[in-house]
This record gives C-alpha cells, structure tokens and sequence, in this order.
C-alpha cells in the first residue's frame, strides 16, 4: 500500500508541473483577423519559442473551430500554436488580461 501512496504522490505532481509548463508557453499576440469562413486567424506575435519562430505576423489554422468564437478582431490575447502535420495551427487561446 505505501508504494502505491508514493506512486500516486509522485503522478500528481507530475501533472501540476505538466500545468505549469503548460501556461508558461502561451504568447503574447494581437488578432490581426477572425475568418470563420476558413477556419483560421491572423495573429501578430511575439517570439514563439517553443517553434524556434521570432514575432511576426502569420495566419493559423485553428484545432477547434470553437476557438474562432473566442476572440475578436484587434483584441490583445495570449496562445499556443503547434506545428501538426506541417502547418501552424493555434491549439489554446485567450483575451490578455
């Protein structure tokens, strides 16, 4: 039984620096464009550094379409993208606060 304590212990905190990890790699970024009509959104950014990418401004595809709904035209936000099956798509997005 106290193995299975140890094991247990050691999982969650597991997934609460896998949450943590998580949240450090939203970016900063600026909806340039909201085109539901294509699935994507066009973002000014910051350095993406877990794509190895620096600031610019690029179109995204979206993982789910209910990100479109999420955000705004001109509206500051923080994001995740993610490079899946050789495109950029947004995976996790936000308004700034």
């Amino acid at each position: 039984m106290p193995n299975i304590r140890i094991a247990l212990a050691a999982l969650v905190a597991a997934l609460s620096f896998t949450g943590a990890v998580a949240a450090a790699e939203l970016a900063d970024g600026e909806v340039r464009k909201v085109d539901k009509d294509n699935k994507k959104l066009t973002i000014k950014h910051g350095p993406l550094t877990d794509l190895d990418m620096p600031g610019m401004t690029m179109v995204f595809g979206v993982k789910e379409d209910a990100l479109l709904d999420k955000v705004k035209t001109g509206e500051k936000v923080r994001f995740q993208a993610e490079k899946i099956d050789g495109k950029f798509v947004v995976t996790a997005i936000e308004p700034a606060q």
